[in-house]
Formats: structure tokens, sequence, C-alpha cells
């Protein structure tokens, strides 16, 4: 990584080495097993209430028919994986969705889109579906690809809380995983959200190959942004037959375990959710993942394309372990990081 600041064009943020260098996360990850979860407790107990997750539910609202190559998505148009494009869902659709969710505890609501970036009449659409969903009292997300500025100002006019837009992966593996746009779109996309006034979504996915010091890459790319987002979450690759990532070797669960506790240390207000791949990571590890400062989960049955978790089966796992959902009322005080 450059110690030179990437600066966003679109906004006064940057990104900094300064913060925490690559070797400084890399040490954080090799730190002893026990000692580490001993320090990303600690650093969770400082700024959060340890027995609460923040349940989320995300929804697929144009799926299929992408045209980037990212080497782990179903979505992708030049994968046949067998899922079908279809055009975006009606709003009633949405809506009827978004309800379900808030009656089974969800607090916030992410809708995605499979495009590359959107175009400005798409927004029309989401624009109300985002208002709609607000006016439930759910909070709002939407994934839609690279964003203009005027269409983030357009989104935040909306009332939108959080955009996501991961990273994936460290800038030094990016390529082995994406051709169709760099490192610095992300970036630049990033910068625009926070400089319309919308939280940032932003984490990556583990598994894909990479080693442990790219792993401590992306979670400094991350940690040192300014400010660093205000939800990280962190995918498990779910290897779907037809991508080609299909048949990577499995990563060590406790590696992944590693991820989310050094995470938290980096990213100390940060919703450090789980993501994909939660139903291959079975309970005991989604247990040592609370433990390690995860306080988010995607909740439901199905993310976008990928399966999720039974609904009961996750109520069961937190009442086991004694945690318990998020209010939608209750303190946010680590929801805007300064």
């Amino acid at each position: 990584m450059s110690s030179q600041p990437i600066v966003f064009h679109a906004c006064s943020q940057t990104i900094s080495a300064d913060t925490w260098p690559v070797d400084a996360v890399l040490a954080l990850f090799d730190m002893p097993f026990a000692d580490l979860m001993l320090r990303a407790q600690q650093t969770h107990r400082q700024h959060f209430d340890p027995t609460e997750v923040e349940l989320a539910t995300l929804l697929s609202i144009k799926t299929g028919g992408c045209p980037e190559d990212c080497g782990y998505c179903p979505q992708a148009a030049r994968y046949d994986t067998g899922v079908t494009a279809q055009k975006i869902l009606p709003l009633d659709t949405v809506l009827q969705a978004a309800r379900a969710a808030q009656a089974e505890g969800a607090t916030r609501f992410c809708m995605g889109a499979a495009w590359r970036e959107p175009k400005d009449r798409d927004l029309d659409n989401v624009e109300d579906m985002v208002r709609e969903v607000k006016a439930l009292g759910m909070e709002t997300c939407v994934t839609l690809g690279m964003l203009a500025e005027h269409q983030a100002q357009r989104l935040k006019d909306a009332g939108l809380d959080y955009y996501n837009h991961n990273l994936d992966t460290a800038p030094e593996f990016y390529e082995n995983i994406i051709s169709t746009r760099d490192y610095q779109d992300r970036l630049d996309t990033l910068g625009r959200v926070r400089g319309a006034g919308i939280k940032v979504c932003s984490g990556g996915i583990v598994g894909m190959g990479e080693t442990r010091l790219q792993r401590a890459g992306l979670i400094a790319q991350l940690a040192n942004m300014s400010p660093y987002p205000e939800s990280v979450p962190i995918n498990h690759l779910v290897q779907v037959p037809g991508t080609p990532l299909y048949g990577q070797e499995a990563l060590d669960p406790l590696e992944f375990v590693r991820t989310i506790a050094v995470a938290r240390i980096t990213m100390p207000k940060a919703r450090v959710r789980l993501s994909a791949g939660r139903r291959q990571l079975g309970d005991a590890v989604q247990a040592m993942c609370f433990m390690a400062g995860a306080n988010s989960i995607f909740y439901g049955d199905k993310l976008l394309t990928t399966g999720n978790p039974e609904v009961e089966e996750d109520r069961a796992l937190l009442a086991r372990l004694g945690l318990k959902a998020r209010n939608a009322h209750s303190d946010a005080r680590c929801e805007v990081i300064q």
C-alpha cells in the first residue's frame, strides 16, 4: 500500500496509512487467539452493549444480468449460475418485504440491485422505495453499484441512511477478483456517498484465496478512512457453481473469527456485520464472532441470491447466547462516528 494519502475527488475525505499501517493490522492478526479475542471484547464493551445485536434484512430489488466480472458473484451475466435476470421489483412488493422484516424484528432494511451503476431513471424507483421504507420507521440502506455525485445527492434528499459499497479485498489482490472496475472507482463512490452526508456501509469478502497479509490490507483500507465506515459487513465467500471462485480452498473458520476481531479493534465504533456465509460457519463459529465483536447480522432466509439461516434458527441461537436484538429506539450514540 502506498504511504501517500489517497484523496477522494468528490469530497474532502482521505485515506491515510498513518492510523493503521498494514503491518500493525497484521500484528493484530498474528496475536495468540485468546489475547486477540480478549482485546476485541474489551474494545467492544467500551462502545457497545455486548449483548445487543442489530438485525438487518437484505432484499434483492433487481436481480441478475450484471455486466461486471466479479469472480464471486452469481449475478454476473457472463457466468452460468442459474440466476435469471429480472426487472426491478414493484414498490408494493418491496414494502411487503420490509413490513415482514420489521415484524420479525429487523430495524434496518437493505435493498440491492445488480447494476454496474444506476441510470438516473432507475433512481426514481429507488427513491420511492427509500421514502416508503423510512416511513415504516426502519433505517434504509441501498447498494446500487457506482454512483455519480448528483446521484448520491438524490439518495440523500430521499432520506437514505446508509449506502453499501464494499471494497471486497485488499488493493494488491483486487485484480485477481475483478477486472471490470478498479479500486479507485470504489473509493470514489464512497467519497461521493460521504460527501452527500450519507452514512457508509463498506466491508469485504474473505476466503477468496487471499493471504493473511491481504486480509490485513483490506482492514487497513477500511480503518484508515476518515471517518471509517459506520457499518462494516464481513462476508465469508459463498462458493456458487459456475463462478470462477467455485472450488476455492475453504478458509480456516478461526481465520474468519480473527478477521472479525481485527475489524472490531481497528474500527471500534462501527457496527461489524456477519453477512454472507453464516450458514456455512455454523453456530459455534458464529458464537465466537459475537465474542470477537460482531454486533450485526443479515437476518432472513435469503440474501441477494444465496441462502441464509432461517429466522427461527437465528432467534434460537441468539437466545442460547443470551443476546438480544437491538431496539430501533435504543441509544444510537455510536452510529455516527467522529
